[in-house]
Protein backbone atom coordinates (compact mmCIF):
# COMPACT_ATOMS: atom_id res chain seq x y z
CA UNK A 1 0.00 0.00 0.00
CA UNK A 2 1.34 3.42 -0.92
CA UNK A 3 0.46 6.75 0.69
CA UNK A 4 -0.48 9.63 -1.55
CA UNK A 5 2.18 12.22 -2.18
CA UNK A 6 2.36 14.67 0.68
CA UNK A 7 0.15 12.56 2.96
CA UNK A 8 0.89 11.89 6.59
CA UNK A 9 1.47 8.19 7.11
CA UNK A 10 -1.49 6.55 8.78
CA UNK A 11 -1.01 4.84 12.15
CA UNK A 12 -3.66 2.34 11.12
CA UNK A 13 -2.17 -1.03 10.16
CA UNK A 14 -3.95 -2.30 7.06
CA UNK A 15 -4.49 -5.82 5.79
CA UNK A 16 -5.49 -4.83 2.24
CA UNK A 17 -2.38 -4.33 0.11
CA UNK A 18 -1.50 -3.56 -3.49
CA UNK A 19 0.87 -5.49 -5.75
CA UNK A 20 2.03 -2.75 -8.12
CA UNK A 21 3.58 -5.28 -10.50
CA UNK A 22 0.13 -6.74 -11.26
CA UNK A 23 -1.75 -3.45 -11.49
CA UNK A 24 -2.65 -2.35 -15.03
CA UNK A 25 -3.95 1.08 -14.06
CA UNK A 26 -7.58 0.33 -14.90
CA UNK A 27 -10.30 2.26 -13.08
CA UNK A 28 -12.37 -0.64 -11.74
CA UNK A 29 -11.19 -0.25 -8.16
CA UNK A 30 -11.47 3.54 -7.93
CA UNK A 31 -15.13 3.36 -8.99
CA UNK A 32 -16.06 0.79 -6.35
CA UNK A 33 -14.08 1.98 -3.33
CA UNK A 34 -16.68 3.24 -0.80
CA UNK A 35 -14.36 5.79 0.80
CA UNK A 36 -12.65 7.07 -2.38
CA UNK A 37 -9.37 5.69 -1.03
CA UNK A 38 -7.84 4.74 -4.39
CA UNK A 39 -6.28 6.84 -7.14
CA UNK A 40 -4.51 5.88 -10.36
CA UNK A 41 -1.23 7.71 -10.71
CA UNK A 42 1.74 7.00 -13.02
CA UNK A 43 -0.03 4.06 -14.60
CA UNK A 44 -0.99 2.16 -11.46
CA UNK A 45 -3.25 2.43 -8.45
CA UNK A 46 -2.26 3.83 -5.08
CA UNK A 47 -4.21 3.31 -1.88
CA UNK A 48 -4.65 6.30 0.42
CA UNK A 49 -4.00 4.66 3.78
CA UNK A 50 -5.83 7.29 5.79
CA UNK A 51 -9.07 6.57 3.91
CA UNK A 52 -8.96 2.77 3.52
CA UNK A 53 -11.35 0.76 5.74
CA UNK A 54 -10.10 -2.70 4.60
CA UNK A 55 -13.57 -3.69 3.40
CA UNK A 56 -12.06 -5.77 0.57
CA UNK A 57 -14.24 -4.28 -2.15
CA UNK A 58 -11.16 -3.59 -4.30
CA UNK A 59 -10.10 -7.22 -3.93
CA UNK A 60 -13.44 -8.34 -5.35
CA UNK A 61 -13.31 -5.79 -8.16
CA UNK A 62 -9.72 -6.03 -9.41
CA UNK A 63 -9.58 -8.25 -12.54
CA UNK A 64 -5.79 -8.59 -12.26
CA UNK A 65 -5.64 -9.68 -8.60
CA UNK A 66 -3.41 -6.72 -7.80
CA UNK A 67 -5.24 -6.16 -4.51
CA UNK A 68 -4.88 -8.81 -1.85
CA UNK A 69 -5.30 -9.31 1.87
CA UNK A 70 -2.37 -10.05 4.13
CA UNK A 71 -2.87 -12.21 7.21
CA UNK A 72 -0.89 -14.28 9.67
CA UNK A 73 0.42 -17.77 9.04
CA UNK A 74 -0.22 -20.53 11.57
CA UNK A 75 3.45 -21.56 11.46
CA UNK A 76 4.47 -18.16 12.85
CA UNK A 77 2.97 -19.07 16.24
CA UNK A 78 4.51 -22.50 16.75
CA UNK A 79 6.58 -21.37 19.74
CA UNK A 80 3.52 -20.70 21.90
CA UNK A 81 2.82 -23.38 24.51
CA UNK A 82 -0.96 -23.32 24.07
CA UNK A 83 -2.77 -22.40 20.86
CA UNK A 84 -6.51 -21.68 20.77
CA UNK A 85 -8.54 -21.49 17.56
CA UNK A 86 -11.36 -18.96 17.27
CA UNK A 87 -13.45 -20.18 14.31
CA UNK A 88 -15.88 -17.63 12.88
CA UNK A 89 -19.38 -19.07 12.33
CA UNK A 90 -18.97 -18.35 8.61
CA UNK A 91 -16.28 -21.08 8.53
CA UNK A 92 -18.87 -23.86 8.84
CA UNK A 93 -20.71 -22.72 5.72
CA UNK A 94 -17.66 -23.43 3.57
CA UNK A 95 -18.06 -27.21 3.75
CA UNK A 96 -20.60 -29.29 1.86
CA UNK A 97 -22.51 -32.19 3.41
CA UNK A 98 -21.61 -31.06 6.91
CA UNK A 99 -24.22 -32.11 9.44
CA UNK A 100 -22.21 -31.62 12.61
CA UNK A 101 -19.98 -28.66 13.50
CA UNK A 102 -17.92 -30.95 15.73
CA UNK A 103 -16.21 -32.41 12.66
CA UNK A 104 -14.69 -29.00 11.87
CA UNK A 105 -13.80 -28.26 15.50
CA UNK A 106 -12.12 -31.65 15.89
CA UNK A 107 -10.28 -31.09 12.59
CA UNK A 108 -8.89 -27.83 14.02
CA UNK A 109 -7.35 -29.80 16.88
CA UNK A 110 -5.89 -32.23 14.35
CA UNK A 111 -4.32 -29.23 12.56
CA UNK A 112 -2.27 -28.37 15.64
CA UNK A 113 -4.48 -26.33 17.94
CA UNK A 114 -4.70 -27.26 21.61
CA UNK A 115 -8.24 -25.95 22.06
CA UNK A 116 -11.09 -24.29 20.21
CA UNK A 117 -13.50 -21.59 21.31
CA UNK A 118 -16.33 -20.78 18.93
CA UNK A 119 -16.87 -17.09 18.22
CA UNK A 120 -20.56 -17.97 17.94
CA UNK A 121 -20.56 -18.77 21.68
CA UNK A 122 -19.49 -15.21 22.44
CA UNK A 123 -22.01 -13.93 19.87
CA UNK A 124 -24.85 -15.46 21.85
CA UNK A 125 -23.64 -13.75 25.03
CA UNK A 126 -23.19 -10.42 23.21
CA UNK A 127 -26.78 -10.78 21.95
CA UNK A 128 -28.00 -11.10 25.55
CA UNK A 129 -25.95 -8.09 26.65
CA UNK A 130 -27.25 -6.02 23.73
CA UNK A 131 -30.85 -6.77 24.69
CA UNK A 132 -30.18 -5.61 28.24
CA UNK A 133 -28.28 -2.54 27.08
CA UNK A 134 -31.21 -1.49 24.91
CA UNK A 135 -33.67 -2.18 27.72
CA UNK A 136 -31.83 -0.41 30.52
CA UNK A 137 -29.89 2.38 28.79
CA UNK A 138 -30.96 5.71 27.36
CA UNK A 139 -29.07 5.41 24.09
CA UNK A 140 -28.84 7.35 20.84
CA UNK A 141 -31.31 5.84 18.37
CA UNK A 142 -30.82 3.93 16.28
CA UNK A 143 -28.10 1.89 17.92
CA UNK A 144 -25.60 0.76 15.26
CA UNK A 145 -23.96 -2.65 15.61
CA UNK A 146 -20.20 -2.47 16.17
CA UNK A 147 -19.54 -6.10 15.17
CA UNK A 148 -18.24 -5.28 11.66
CA UNK A 149 -14.94 -3.38 11.99
CA UNK A 150 -15.22 -2.04 8.43
CA UNK A 151 -18.52 -0.37 9.35
CA UNK A 152 -17.07 1.09 12.57
CA UNK A 153 -14.12 2.56 10.67
CA UNK A 154 -16.44 3.79 7.91
CA UNK A 155 -18.53 5.56 10.55
CA UNK A 156 -15.54 7.26 12.15
CA UNK A 157 -14.22 8.38 8.75
CA UNK A 158 -17.34 9.45 6.86
CA UNK A 159 -20.05 9.77 9.50
CA UNK A 160 -18.27 11.04 12.65
CA UNK A 161 -21.49 12.53 14.03
CA UNK A 162 -22.87 8.97 14.34
CA UNK A 163 -20.03 7.78 16.55
CA UNK A 164 -22.24 7.94 19.66
CA UNK A 165 -24.76 5.63 17.94
CA UNK A 166 -22.28 2.74 17.87
CA UNK A 167 -23.01 -0.10 20.29
CA UNK A 168 -20.30 0.13 23.02
CA UNK A 169 -20.15 -3.64 23.60
CA UNK A 170 -17.13 -5.65 22.52
CA UNK A 171 -17.58 -7.56 19.25
CA UNK A 172 -17.83 -11.38 19.51
CA UNK A 173 -14.27 -11.87 18.20
CA UNK A 174 -12.84 -9.88 21.13
CA UNK A 175 -15.12 -11.27 23.81
CA UNK A 176 -14.50 -14.82 22.57
CA UNK A 177 -10.73 -14.30 22.88
CA UNK A 178 -11.11 -13.00 26.45
CA UNK A 179 -13.29 -15.93 27.48
CA UNK A 180 -11.01 -18.43 25.71
CA UNK A 181 -8.00 -17.18 27.65
CA UNK A 182 -9.93 -17.46 30.93
CA UNK A 183 -10.97 -21.04 30.17
CA UNK A 184 -7.43 -22.01 29.22
CA UNK A 185 -5.90 -20.61 32.42
CA UNK A 186 -8.63 -22.23 34.54
CA UNK A 187 -7.96 -25.64 32.95
CA UNK A 188 -4.17 -25.12 32.96
CA UNK A 189 -3.16 -22.89 35.91
CA UNK A 190 0.48 -23.19 34.94
CA UNK A 191 -0.13 -21.11 31.80
CA UNK A 192 0.37 -17.36 31.61
CA UNK A 193 -1.05 -14.95 29.05
CA UNK A 194 2.29 -14.98 27.26
CA UNK A 195 2.08 -18.77 26.88
CA UNK A 196 -1.33 -18.59 25.19
CA UNK A 197 -1.87 -17.84 21.53
CA UNK A 198 -5.42 -17.05 20.39
CA UNK A 199 -5.84 -17.20 16.60
CA UNK A 200 -8.96 -15.99 14.86
CA UNK A 201 -9.88 -17.77 11.61
CA UNK A 202 -11.06 -14.77 9.66
CA UNK A 203 -13.50 -14.56 6.74
CA UNK A 204 -12.51 -11.00 5.80
CA UNK A 205 -9.57 -8.54 5.79
CA UNK A 206 -11.39 -6.05 8.04
CA UNK A 207 -11.28 -8.48 10.95
CA UNK A 208 -7.62 -9.19 10.27
CA UNK A 209 -7.03 -5.44 10.57
CA UNK A 210 -9.11 -5.37 13.75
CA UNK A 211 -6.56 -7.55 15.53
CA UNK A 212 -3.84 -4.98 14.73
CA UNK A 213 -6.14 -2.00 15.36
CA UNK A 214 -8.62 -3.07 18.05
CA UNK A 215 -11.79 -1.06 18.56
CA UNK A 216 -13.05 -0.36 22.07
CA UNK A 217 -9.98 -1.85 23.76
CA UNK A 218 -6.40 -0.62 23.94
CA UNK A 219 -5.00 -4.08 23.15
CA UNK A 220 -6.79 -7.05 21.63
CA UNK A 221 -6.92 -10.41 23.41
CA UNK A 222 -6.54 -11.98 19.95
CA UNK A 223 -2.92 -12.81 19.14
CA UNK A 224 -3.30 -13.06 15.38
CA UNK A 225 -5.63 -13.80 12.49
CA UNK A 226 -5.31 -16.51 9.86
CA UNK A 227 -7.66 -16.74 6.88
CA UNK A 228 -10.48 -19.15 6.17
CA UNK A 229 -9.15 -19.87 2.67
CA UNK A 230 -5.68 -20.64 4.06
CA UNK A 231 -7.07 -23.26 6.45
CA UNK A 232 -9.86 -24.61 4.25
CA UNK A 233 -7.95 -27.38 2.48
CA UNK A 234 -6.21 -28.51 5.67
CA UNK A 235 -9.55 -28.77 7.43
CA UNK A 236 -11.22 -30.54 4.52
CA UNK A 237 -8.44 -33.14 4.48
CA UNK A 238 -8.51 -33.72 8.25
CA UNK A 239 -12.30 -33.87 8.29
CA UNK A 240 -12.30 -36.91 5.97
CA UNK A 241 -10.15 -38.82 8.46
CA UNK A 242 -12.44 -38.19 11.45
CA UNK A 243 -14.86 -41.00 12.30
CA UNK A 244 -16.03 -39.98 15.78
CA UNK A 245 -15.70 -36.21 16.33
CA UNK A 246 -15.24 -34.86 19.84
CA UNK A 247 -18.32 -33.17 21.37
CA UNK A 248 -16.82 -29.66 21.29
CA UNK A 249 -19.54 -27.37 19.96
CA UNK A 250 -21.32 -25.19 22.51
CA UNK A 251 -23.34 -22.93 20.26
CA UNK A 252 -26.94 -22.70 19.15
CA UNK A 253 -29.04 -21.17 16.40
CA UNK A 254 -28.43 -17.59 17.50
CA UNK A 255 -24.66 -18.00 17.32
CA UNK A 256 -24.70 -19.53 13.85
CA UNK A 257 -27.10 -16.83 12.63
CA UNK A 258 -24.42 -14.19 13.16
CA UNK A 259 -22.63 -15.51 10.04
CA UNK A 260 -25.31 -14.02 7.79
CA UNK A 261 -26.88 -10.61 7.41
CA UNK A 262 -29.75 -10.03 9.84
CA UNK A 263 -28.62 -12.76 12.23
CA UNK A 264 -27.65 -10.34 14.97
CA UNK A 265 -30.64 -8.02 14.65
CA UNK A 266 -33.33 -10.70 14.49
CA UNK A 267 -32.08 -12.24 17.75
CA UNK A 268 -32.79 -9.06 19.73
CA UNK A 269 -36.53 -9.78 19.98
CA UNK A 270 -37.44 -6.35 18.62
CA UNK A 271 -39.24 -5.51 15.39
CA UNK A 272 -37.79 -1.99 15.24
CA UNK A 273 -34.63 -2.96 13.43
CA UNK A 274 -33.00 -2.77 10.03
CA UNK A 275 -30.35 -5.08 8.58
CA UNK A 276 -28.35 -4.16 5.46
CA UNK A 277 -25.38 -5.78 3.77
CA UNK A 278 -23.04 -4.74 0.98
CA UNK A 279 -20.92 -1.66 1.57
CA UNK A 280 -22.85 0.61 -0.82
CA UNK A 281 -26.17 -0.27 0.84
CA UNK A 282 -24.63 0.37 4.25
CA UNK A 283 -23.48 3.83 3.18
CA UNK A 284 -27.02 4.66 2.02
CA UNK A 285 -28.39 3.61 5.41
CA UNK A 286 -25.79 5.67 7.30
CA UNK A 287 -26.61 8.64 5.08
CA UNK A 288 -30.28 8.35 6.00
CA UNK A 289 -29.52 8.00 9.70
CA UNK A 290 -27.35 11.12 9.56
CA UNK A 291 -30.05 13.03 7.67
CA UNK A 292 -32.74 11.87 10.10
CA UNK A 293 -34.90 10.36 7.34
CA UNK A 294 -34.79 6.72 8.38
CA UNK A 295 -37.65 6.75 10.84
CA UNK A 296 -37.86 5.45 14.40
CA UNK A 297 -35.64 2.39 14.68
CA UNK A 298 -33.99 0.95 17.77
CA UNK A 299 -31.23 -1.06 16.12
CA UNK A 300 -29.36 -1.14 12.82
CA UNK A 301 -27.15 -4.06 11.77
CA UNK A 302 -24.75 -3.28 8.94
CA UNK A 303 -22.40 -5.75 7.24
CA UNK A 304 -19.85 -4.48 4.72
CA UNK A 305 -19.82 -7.81 2.87
CA UNK A 306 -22.73 -9.00 0.75
CA UNK A 307 -24.65 -11.61 2.70
CA UNK A 308 -22.82 -10.79 5.92
CA UNK A 309 -19.63 -12.53 7.10
CA UNK A 310 -20.27 -15.41 4.70
CA UNK A 311 -19.52 -12.91 1.93
CA UNK A 312 -16.01 -12.07 3.16
CA UNK A 313 -13.24 -12.12 0.57
CA UNK A 314 -11.18 -14.61 2.60
CA UNK A 315 -13.85 -17.30 2.28
CA UNK A 316 -13.86 -19.93 -0.47
CA UNK A 317 -17.56 -20.52 -1.01
CA UNK A 318 -20.31 -18.48 -2.66
CA UNK A 319 -21.99 -16.54 0.19
CA UNK A 320 -25.50 -17.65 -0.72
CA UNK A 321 -24.51 -21.31 -0.81
CA UNK A 322 -22.71 -20.90 2.51
CA UNK A 323 -25.78 -19.28 4.04
CA UNK A 324 -27.98 -22.16 2.84
CA UNK A 325 -25.61 -24.66 4.41
CA UNK A 326 -25.76 -22.84 7.73
CA UNK A 327 -29.56 -22.96 7.63
CA UNK A 328 -29.31 -26.73 7.26
CA UNK A 329 -26.79 -27.00 10.11
CA UNK A 330 -28.94 -25.21 12.65
CA UNK A 331 -32.04 -27.39 12.15
CA UNK A 332 -31.52 -29.52 15.22
CA UNK A 333 -29.81 -26.98 17.47
CA UNK A 334 -31.30 -25.23 20.50
CA UNK A 335 -31.97 -21.50 20.26
CA UNK A 336 -28.94 -20.70 22.41
CA UNK A 337 -26.46 -22.63 24.53
CA UNK A 338 -24.96 -19.59 26.21
CA UNK A 339 -27.31 -18.00 28.68
CA UNK A 340 -26.65 -15.09 31.00
CA UNK A 341 -28.04 -15.03 34.53
CA UNK A 342 -31.40 -13.31 34.65
CA UNK A 343 -31.22 -9.67 35.78
CA UNK A 344 -27.41 -9.79 35.73
CA UNK A 345 -25.77 -6.53 34.74
CA UNK A 346 -23.46 -6.26 31.76
CA UNK A 347 -19.94 -6.82 33.11
CA UNK A 348 -17.39 -4.07 32.57
CA UNK A 349 -15.16 -6.50 30.69
CA UNK A 350 -17.81 -6.76 27.95
CA UNK A 351 -17.98 -2.99 27.41
CA UNK A 352 -15.62 -0.72 25.53
CA UNK A 353 -12.75 0.35 27.73
CA UNK A 354 -11.12 2.64 25.16
CA UNK A 355 -12.65 5.56 23.29
CA UNK A 356 -13.10 5.25 19.55
CA UNK A 357 -11.89 8.49 18.03
CA UNK A 358 -12.83 9.97 14.69
CA UNK A 359 -10.09 10.26 12.08
CA UNK A 360 -9.18 13.88 11.22
CA UNK A 361 -6.44 13.04 8.71
CA UNK A 362 -8.69 14.03 5.81
CA UNK A 363 -9.76 17.43 7.10
CA UNK A 364 -8.88 20.27 4.72
CA UNK A 365 -7.39 22.33 7.52
CA UNK A 366 -7.30 22.49 11.31
CA UNK A 367 -8.25 26.13 10.93
CA UNK A 368 -11.99 26.43 10.35
CA UNK A 369 -11.78 29.58 8.20
CA UNK A 370 -9.06 28.04 6.01
CA UNK A 371 -11.11 24.85 5.64
CA UNK A 372 -14.18 26.84 4.53
CA UNK A 373 -12.08 28.73 1.99
CA UNK A 374 -10.71 25.47 0.60
CA UNK A 375 -14.23 24.02 0.37
CA UNK A 376 -15.27 27.03 -1.69
CA UNK A 377 -12.22 26.55 -3.89
CA UNK A 378 -13.13 22.88 -4.41
CA UNK A 379 -16.65 23.80 -5.47
CA UNK A 380 -15.35 26.44 -7.88
CA UNK A 381 -12.99 23.94 -9.54
CA UNK A 382 -15.73 21.32 -9.60
CA UNK A 383 -17.95 23.66 -11.64
CA UNK A 384 -15.26 23.83 -14.34
CA UNK A 385 -15.04 20.04 -14.62
CA UNK A 386 -17.30 18.04 -16.99
CA UNK A 387 -19.23 16.17 -14.24
CA UNK A 388 -18.94 12.88 -16.15
CA UNK A 389 -17.19 10.99 -13.33
CA UNK A 390 -15.39 8.88 -15.95
CA UNK A 391 -12.32 8.13 -13.81
CA UNK A 392 -9.86 8.80 -16.63
CA UNK A 393 -8.09 11.35 -14.43
CA UNK A 394 -7.27 8.67 -11.89
CA UNK A 395 -9.78 9.94 -9.31
CA UNK A 396 -13.14 8.23 -8.69
CA UNK A 397 -15.20 11.27 -9.71
CA UNK A 398 -14.94 14.93 -10.65
CA UNK A 399 -15.51 16.16 -7.11
CA UNK A 400 -12.68 13.96 -5.81
CA UNK A 401 -10.40 15.38 -8.52
CA UNK A 402 -11.31 18.92 -7.47
CA UNK A 403 -10.43 18.04 -3.89
CA UNK A 404 -7.11 16.49 -4.99
CA UNK A 405 -6.29 19.67 -6.96
CA UNK A 406 -6.88 21.86 -3.91
CA UNK A 407 -4.72 19.52 -1.82
CA UNK A 408 -1.95 19.86 -4.36
CA UNK A 409 -1.77 16.19 -5.42
CA UNK A 410 -3.43 16.62 -8.85
CA UNK A 411 -3.69 19.22 -11.63
CA UNK A 412 -6.53 20.51 -13.77
CA UNK A 413 -4.72 19.01 -16.78
CA UNK A 414 -5.37 15.55 -15.34
CA UNK A 415 -8.92 15.87 -16.66
CA UNK A 416 -8.47 14.61 -20.21
CA UNK A 417 -11.97 15.59 -21.27
CA UNK A 418 -11.56 19.22 -20.16
CA UNK A 419 -8.08 19.30 -21.68
CA UNK A 420 -9.48 18.11 -25.03
CA UNK A 421 -12.33 20.63 -24.91
CA UNK A 422 -9.91 23.46 -24.13
CA UNK A 423 -7.71 22.44 -27.06
CA UNK A 424 -10.71 22.34 -29.38
CA UNK A 425 -11.70 25.83 -28.26
CA UNK A 426 -8.17 27.11 -28.91
CA UNK A 427 -8.13 25.59 -32.41
CA UNK A 428 -11.36 27.27 -33.47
Amino acid sequence: MLPRKGAVMSKYKHSVTLDVSKCKGCTNCIKRCPTEAIRVRDGHAIILEERCIDCGECIRTCPYQAKKATYDKFESFENYKYKIALPAPALYGQFDELDDVDYILTALLECGFDAVFEVSRAAEIVTEYTRRYMKNTDFEKPLISSACPAIVRLTTLRFPYLKDNLLPILPPIEYAAMLARKEAKHAHPELTDDDICVLFISPCPAKVSYVKNPLGVSKSAVTGAVSVNDFYFKLRSKRKEIVDPLPLSKTGIIGLNWAGSGGEATSLLSDKYLAADGIENCIKVLDEIENGTLGTLDFVELNACTGGCVGGTLNVENPFIAKARLRSLRKYLPISRNRVAENAEIPDEALWSATISTDKSETLSENRITAIAKMAEIEAIYKELPHLDCGSCGAPNCHALAEDIVKGVADMEDCLIKLRRDMEQQNK
